[in-house]
C-alpha cells in the first residue's frame, strides 16, 4: 500500500510540475514577448550550456516538429530552422541571429547522435586479417610507434613491445572491434612524440628516490617493486583498448556533450572523438603514474578512479577538454 501511495504521489508530482511548467513557460512569453528557444539564445551564452538548454527544450515540447528537430537529417536542419521560425511566428528578418544560433546548436546536436552511430558503427566491425585495409593500419601502427624497429614478420612476439598480449594483435580487439585500432593508430600518427613517450614509459620503469621513511612503510617486497616503481609499467596497446572503451561509454551515455558542444562550432566529427581519445590515454597515463598502484592489479580501481575524476569535470557546463599536444590543436573553444 504504501508502495501504490508513493508511486501516485510521484505521477501527481510530475504531473503537476508538467503543468505549472507549462504555465510558467506561457506567463514569460506574455512578458517577456519571447518563447523559450528565444530568450535561451538570446540569454545563454554560445556552448554547451545553450545547445543543451535549447536540446532540453526541443525534446521537452509538445509540438511533435520541436521534439522531431533533434534526429533530423544534417542537410535538413536548414529547412527545420525556417519550420521552427513559423511555427513560432518569429520574423527571421527582425530576428536574424536566432536563425543563426538554432541552426549551430541543432548542427551540434544532430552531429552527436550521428557520432554515436559512426563509433557504434566502427565497435561493431571485427579485426579481419583478411582484410587489406585492416592489415594495413595494424603495420602502420607498429611503423609510427617503433620507426627505427623493423617488424621481423606479421606474427611476431614483437607486438608484445608495444602491449599486445600475443604474437597475433587482433584477437585483442575483440572488445572494441576496429575502432580501438583506429584510435591507438590516430594517436601514434598525430601525435607521434606523446605517443612513444607514454609507450616508452609503460615498457621502460623509472627509478625514484625512496627515503628510509619509505622504506619503513613497506615490507622488503613492497619495497622492491616501489624501489623500481614496477607499477608504472603497463600494456600499452591493452590500456589503449580499454580507455578506447572508457570513451566509448562516455560518448553514448552523454556525458562527452559538454566537451564536444564547448570544442565543436558545428557538428563533431570522428576527429573529435579521436582527439578526445589522445587526450584520455595522456591524461590516464599521468594519473597512472600519479596514483602510484603496488601492480598492474589495481589497474581496474585505478580506472574507475580516473573514470569518476572526468565524469564529475564533465558535470561542468563550461568545460571543455583542452589536450595541450599536437592531435587536437585545431579544437576551437567557443
Amino acid at each position: 500500500m504504501k508502495h501504490f501511495l508513493r508511486m501516485l504521489i510521484q505521477v501527481c508530482l510530475y504531473f503537476y510540475c508538467k503543468f505549472l511548467w507549462r504555465c510558467l513557460k506561457f506567463v514569460m512569453r506574455k512578458l517577456t514577448g519571447r518563447c523559450e528557444l528565444q530568450r535561451i539564445c538570446y540569454n545563454t551564452k554560445p556552448g554547451a550550456s545553450r545547445t543543451m538548454k535549447i536540446e532540453t527544450s526541443l525534446r521537452g515540447s509538445k509540438s511533435k516538429l520541436l521534439q522531431t528537430s533533434v534526429t533530423v537529417h544534417l542537410d535538413a536542419i536548414e529547412k527545420t530552422i525556417e519550420d521552427i521560425m513559423e511555427l513560432k511566428k518569429i520574423n527571421p528578418d527582425i530576428n536574424p541571429q536566432l536563425g543563426i544560433s538554432l541552426q549551430a546548436c541543432l548542427l551540434q546536436i544532430v552531429g552527436y547522435r550521428n557520432l554515436i552511430a559512426d563509433v557504434e558503427k566502427l565497435r561493431r566491425e571485427p579485426y579481419d586479417s583478411d582484410n587489406s585495409q585492416h592489415e594495413e593500419m595494424l603495420l602502420k601502427l607498429w611503423k609510427f610507434l617503433k620507426p627505427n624497429t623493423p617488424l621481423a614478420s606479421r606474427i611476431s612476439k614483437q607486438w608484445c613491445e608495444i602491449g599486445f598480449q600475443g604474437d597475433d594483435p587482433k584477437t585483442d580487439f575483440r572488445g572494441m572491434g576496429l575502432l580501438g585500432l583506429y584510435n591507438l593508430q590516430y594517436f601514434a600518427e598525430r601525435d607521434a612524440t606523446a605517443a612513444q613517450q607514454v609507450l616508452s614509459d609503460s615498457l621502460h620503469p623509472k627509478c625514484r628516490d625512496i627515503t628510509k621513511e619509505d622504506i619503513s612503510k613497506f615490507s622488503k617486497t613492497e619495497w622492491e617493486q616501489k624501489r623500481m616503481d614496477k607499477a608504472i609499467g603497463y600494456s600499452f596497446a591493452i590500456v589503449g583498448i580499454n580507455i578506447t572503451d572508457l570513451a566509448y561509454n562516455l560518448l553514448v551515455s552523454g556525458a562527452l556533450k559538454t566537451h564536444f558542444y564547448n570544442v565543436a562550432p558545428e557538428a563533431p566529427t570522428l576527429s573529435h572523438f579521436q582527439q578526445t581519445f589522445c587526450y584520455l590515454m595522456h591524461e590516464f597515463h599521468k594519473f597512472w603514474i600519479e596514483e602510484d598502484p603496488m601492480d598492474i592489479m589495481e589497474f581496474n580501481r585505478v580506472r574507475e578512479k580516473f573514470r569518476k575524476r572526468i565524469v564529475k569535470q564533465l558535470q561542468n557546463p563550461e568545460m571543455a577538454l583542452c589536450p595541450h599536444f599536437a592531435a587536437s590543436e585545431g579544437l576551437i573553444n567557443i
